[in-house]
């Protein structure tokens, strides 16, 4: 699966010198897998209610290429590396026009309230399964 998603750079985002600061990216990335699992129908509090699973951020990296600065309009693109039932791995890249200003890989999993792994429903398994000709 591949998703995209804008996110202008507004003041709050940066530092004095306009440049995006870095822990900005990772809010980034999230409101770009949020909007991602929205637009397929999976709201987290619904996801909580029903499945008592919530998804967790289990291992990040995030790669700075160029800085982002204020006023700038990116795009986050989300791509499945793979997906099992218990983790999904994802590759987001966050450009500027052409240009790649950071990449983030995230490992999510599945966990219960008080902190159990807990397997990934069918359903966010066939939202974020890799298809054949990409594995």
């Amino acid at each position: 699966m591949t998703h995209t998603f804008p996110i202008r750079v507004y003041y709050e985002d940066s530092d004095a010198d306009g440049i995006v600061y870095h822990a900005n990216y990772l809010k980034f990335a999230e409101r770009a897998r949020t909007e991602l699992l929205r637009e397929q129908g999976f709201e987290h509090y619904e996801t909580l209610r029903e499945h008592n699973l919530v998804l967790v951020v289990y291992h990040i990296e995030v790669f700075f290429k160029v800085p982002a600065r204020l006023g700038d309009l990116l795009e986050v693109r989300t791509e499945t590396v793979s997906c099992n039932n218990t983790a999904i791995i994802l590759t987001q890249t966050i450009g500027l026009g052409d240009k790649a200003v950071a990449e983030v890989k995230s490992t999510i999993v599945g966990m219960s309230p008080d902190g159990k792994p807990m397997r990934l429903s069918p359903q966010l398994r066939q939202i974020f399964a890799v298809p054949p000709a990409a594995k």
